[in-house]
């Protein structure tokens, strides 16, 4: 993990790429009108995000990042999922298609020419609903499922993106014609290069669909113990094929899963309750509190004690650090 940190840290740059399309200069136009100042802002429509980050990072944020499509309007971002590492930078989109853990990074911002994002909250049903419009006559076969997908996105993406929050400013029209326009949005990444990709989400039986069943459950009992051979049961997959497709959604395994949930929650509650380690390790899962601080090491870096120290040090809270 921490040759990964290393890597992803390399990534950063104060050098801005400025968005050029006119489109896209609009939309990063009102993402920044909506944005008074750094941090993730829910707009009028439930599910419709907009992020300001006028500086990179210097500590990795960790989040657990629900099922989401993204366009980056301006500056750029890099996350990593296990030992991968995806960027996403101006004009391009990032998908990601399950509630999964990450370490990520703004590393294109700068105080004149901040990161700005636009985020819509993905629905699996309304996925299923609008996937039988676009395959009609079914969803071609995928080899690639991994839990995130960046492409390019295009100024019909832009102009959607930009319509739907120039809504939040008519609350009469945001709330008949904004559905509408998160429709479009949908369908048109849906018919996207990486469309296909996107359909796994509402298709009931897909190996993506089967893992967020079992992903969900992980999320909401991380500290309870785990059953491989239940959660197999819940995405309606034999043991085998369940480990398969996790890892391969995921790049981890269930057990990896947790641990990283498990770490992340723990570390949020000592920098934001003053908790101590081997209260946080009980609170999560940990049986074993030598076990809780090797694996912490491991995970962040330096012992639990040492790192929320430091985080305190130089003035980080939990928001900074995880969301």
């Amino acid at each position: 993990m921490r040759s990964s940190k290393r890597n992803l840290h390399l990534l950063q740059s104060e050098n801005v790429v400025r968005p050029t399309n006119p489109d896209l200069v609009k939309l990063a136009g009102l993402i920044r009108a909506h944005t008074p100042h750094d941090g993730t802002f829910a707009l009028r429509i439930p599910g419709v995000h907009v992020t300001r980050a006028s500086r990179t990072n210097a500590e990795l944020i960790h989040v657990v990042q629900k099922p989401g499509y993204c366009i980056a309007a301006q500056g750029g971002k890099s996350v990593m999922l296990g030992q991968e590492i995806y960027t996403c930078d101006a004009s391009q989109m990032i998908i990601y298609s399950v509630d999964i853990p990450l370490a990520a990074q703004v590393t294109r911002a700068s105080h004149p020419e901040p990161y700005l994002s636009f985020r819509l909250d993905l629905d699996p049903q309304q996925i299923a609903e609008l996937v039988l419009k676009v395959y009609p006559h079914g969803v071609p076969r995928v080899h690639e499922s991994r839990a995130v997908c960046v492409a390019q996105a295009d100024a019909s993406l832009f102009n959607a993106a930009t319509r739907l929050i120039e809504l939040m400013a008519k609350p009469g029209d945001a709330e008949l014609i904004a559905p509408l326009v998160i429709d479009e949005i949908l369908i048109r990444v849906l018919r996207s290069p990486i469309g296909v990709r996107v359909a796994q989400i509402g298709l009931a039986d897909s190996g993506v669909h089967g893992v967020a069943k079992a992903v969900s459950w992980l999320r909401d009992n991380f500290s309870q113990p785990m059953k491989v051979e239940e959660l197999a049961e819940l995405a309606h997959m034999s043991v085998s094929s369940f480990h398969q497709h996790f890892k391969s959604v995921t790049s981890m395994s269930p057990l990896q899963y947790q641990k990283v949930v498990r770490l992340q929650e723990a570390r949020r509650l000592m920098l934001s309750t003053m908790m101590d380690a081997s209260a946080a390790s009980r609170h999560v899962g940990y049986l074993s509190a030598s076990q809780f601080s090797r694996e912490y090491g491991r995970f962040f870096g330096s012992a639990p004690t040492r790192d929320i120290a430091r985080l305190r040090e130089q003035g980080l809270t939990a928001a900074d650090v995880s969301r």
